[in-house]
């Protein structure tokens, strides 16, 4: 008989999660084997606990879903990821798929289109959710390498958008040297060059910079 496919849920919404967890937990083809509330978690359970599919929002705390999904592809590359969100627009569903992910579903779809995307993409394929407007995903398909997403934040290093994500969320840079174990003055680095590259002269600047980019559970 075969085992169950080992899943992992990356969400913020505890009822979420719960909703999401008993869907799956009646369905003897799947076992969920872990929740986590954030993107670094998601990160560590993933090497953990190396679950067959990765069930993930995008807009998390700490580390937000984009970059996790990043790091996981590239650390576990055989772990398979499913983005859930509430994110339709153009420029989540080409960052999710830039990252790595194998499919990418919307939460306002039902739960046969859940269990559909997920039974797709554990056997090889991939998924992309009805409620993606066709011009967007034909736009991808069409030109992956049209790098719609190229804007002022590809200038940053990937801890400069961390450093970004942290102050966003209202972290001091004291907090965020703790969090990201890096020195104090590490850090002021890290956030003055950013500010330089983004031409941005404030805190209340770089948390509106990062609300409007995706950067934030906000």
């Amino acid at each position: 008989m075969k085992a169950p496919a080992r899943i992992l849920i990356a969400d913020d919404h505890t009822i979420l999660r719960a909703g999401i967890r008993s869907l799956l937990d009646m369905m003897p083809d799947f076992e969920v084997v872990g929740e986590v509330d954030n993107g670094k978690d998601a990160i560590r359970c993933a090497g953990e606990l190396k679950p067959d599919l990765l069930l993930s929002d995008l807009s998390m705390p700490k580390t937000n879903g984009t970059e996790a999904i990043q790091r996981i592809r590239s650390r576990y590359p055989d772990i398979k990821i499913l983005v859930l969100t509430v994110h339709k627009t153009e420029e989540y569903v080409h960052a999710a798929l830039k990252a790595g992910a194998n499919g990418y579903v919307l939460k306002d779809d039902t739960s046969d289109e859940l269990i559909s995307a997920i039974n797709n993409i554990l056997s090889g394929k991939t998924h992309l959710s009805p409620g993606i407007c066709n011009e967007v995903v034909m736009g991808y398909l069409a030109d992956p390498s049209k790098e719609k997403l190229s804007s002022s934040i590809d200038l940053l290093t990937t801890r400069e958008r961390e450093v970004m994500k942290l102050i966003a969320e209202g972290y001091r840079n004291k907090d965020v040297a703790e969090y990201l174990s890096i020195s104090l003055k590490t850090v002021e680095k890290h956030r003055s060059n950013m500010m330089k590259k983004l031409n941005l002269h404030s805190a209340s600047g770089i948390t509106s910079y990062a609300i409007k980019n995706g950067l934030t559970g906000k």
